[in-house]
């Protein structure tokens, strides 16, 4: 027989079944998860030597946990996830609001209904995906919103006073008991709000309107918030910190493949996309770097972050480009262009806080330089470094390429809409190119080739050993001292 289908508290204690606090559920699931060698928290990365130890060893400790970190950071997918972490089932008394243990009863009509039935009482069971309660901070959140205050429809209708227990409306907090609950972005709590959590942080009851009731709610709270030097609207107040049992820090991908683990589990492609533009390993290593430079970028707000769902959005929009402008030279597969990430722009000017440098500078500027610059920072991992300053003897593996620019009078143009057939004519024309590829990326696919070859240009560019000009439909190319000679 299986235990979701007892349906009575007799039928309950002779099937030995015994009541275990939620933490202590958590702590025994997670024990034997370590035991067996299983993934605890499954599609997060970039936590496994930091985050989810700490996390883990919180959870052993039956701690209140608050998660603090910068936007984007996976905290609110942490606290989701701990509900592998519980029972299947749990049962409670049927028709109780704030979901009674039947072996340990703390509203009154569940202490009523089983003295009134016994071991006739009816329970039902509660699957762990419905024990997760989550609440975003918002300044206009009352007390009566999260624990709960007195009903005057429910008094008149029961014919009671308010003196009675039974007229109490409970929030979301006593409704969860027995779940996992999540208040997201901490710090825009009240302060008078916040202090109403103290009694349920520290002895478990909660306390409305004066009542004198005890109620020993068993909870597992989690927390997430920015940290107080960002959040200028709030910050959470000392005794309340004082009763979280654990504060953990988390952080951004430190590298760029666990970055990309992230983007390409997280971002939403359709699978039309996916058959028709062809991504090469370099544009997602470049999209990835993208957001790199963006967090060490003097023209953007360190302290408001800049999250992950930048270059997850990013590479939607970078694939969209792709494939639009496949559309509308007549469709068919496409291979991504260096071009196509003009088209990320929009991502990142709304997922960026300027400093005010920045904001005199311009958002689409900021951000269309920050492509380039991290094409100048990948650059040297596959190709040897461009120096500052070389001797005018000394010779350079870009020579070729520079030399071949100085000889095209009016410059090199890339349209944004070119066809496949004729932007590959257009690269293939500059031979220096292909002599560079063979000699320092020799197993490189010949589909990712225009990619690198691009790329290279972009990055000659940043090394100013090429100039660059973006107009309305594509991009154009010269050596940035052969025109001004030409025209002497």
């Amino acid at each position: 027989m299986k235990i979701e289908n007892i349906k009575t508290l007799g039928e309950l204690i002779k099937a030995g079944y015994k009541s275990k606090f939620i933490k202590d559920e958590l702590r025994d699931n997670l024990i034997q998860k370590i035991k067996n060698k299983e993934t605890t928290f499954e599609g997060v990365h970039g936590y496994e030597n930091t985050v989810i130890p700490e996390l883990e060893r919180a959870i052993l400790s039956r701690h209140n946990i608050n998660l603090l970190g910068l936007r984007g950071q996976a905290k609110t997918r942490l606290a989701r996830l701990m509900l592998n972490l519980l029972d299947e089932y749990i049962p409670f008394v049927e028709g109780s609001e704030i979901n009674d243990d039947p072996l340990q009863p703390i509203s009154r009509y569940a202490v009523e209904l089983i003295k009134e039935k016994g071991d006739d009482a009816p329970i039902s069971w509660l699957h762990r995906s419905e024990r997760f309660a989550e609440k975003l901070a918002t300044p206009d959140v009352t007390v009566a919103d999260i624990i709960g205050d007195v009903d005057p429809i429910k008094a008149a209708n029961l014919k009671l006073s308010y003196a009675d227990d039974r007229v109490i409306h409970y929030g979301m907090i006593p409704r969860a008991n027995r779940c996992i609950f999540v208040i997201n972005e901490l710090p825009d709590l009240q302060a008078r709000i916040q202090v109403a959590l103290f009694n349920i942080l520290q002895e478990g009851d909660i306390q409305i309107r004066g009542f004198k009731l005890r109620l020993p709610l068993d909870i597992q709270f989690l927390f997430t918030a920015n940290p107080e030097d960002y959040t200028n609207r709030g910050s959470i107040v000392t005794p309340l910190k004082d009763r979280i049992g654990s504060q953990i820090l988390t952080h951004y991908p430190s590298d760029i493949e666990t970055a990309r683990q992230i983007t390409e589990q997280e971002a939403k492609v359709v699978e039309g996309q996916k058959a028709s533009v062809i991504v090469p390993d370099l544009a997602r290593d470049l999209l990835e770097q993208i957001v790199f430079q963006a967090r060490e970028s003097e023209f953007i707000d360190a302290k408001s972050g800049v999250s992950a769902r930048l270059s997850i959005t990013a590479l939607e929009n970078l694939l969209s480009t792709a494939e639009r402008r496949s559309l509308m030279v007549g469709g068919g597969i496409t291979t991504l262009r260096l071009s196509d990430f003009v088209g990320i722009i929009p991502s990142i000017t709304g997922k960026v806080e300027l400093v005010y440098e920045g904001e005199q500078e311009g958002a689409a500027v900021v951000a269309y330089n920050l492509i380039g610059e991290a094409v100048k920072s990948l650059f040297p991992e596959f190709f040897p470094k461009i120096g500052k300053l070389q001797k005018q003897e000394e010779e350079s593996p870009y020579d070729d390429i520079v030399s071949w620019f100085f000889n095209q009078k009016d410059g090199f143009e890339l349209l944004d809409d070119l066809r496949d057939k004729e932007y590959k004519a257009l690269l293939d024309a500059i031979s220096p190119l292909d002599d560079l590829l063979a000699e320092y990326q020799p197993n490189l696919l010949k589909q990712d080739s225009y990619f690198v070859k691009e790329f290279v240009l972009w990055a000659l560019v940043e090394f100013k050993q090429l100039s660059k000009h973006r107009f309305t439909e594509g991009v154009q190319f010269k050596d940035p001292y052969g025109s001004f000679i030409n025209d002497l």
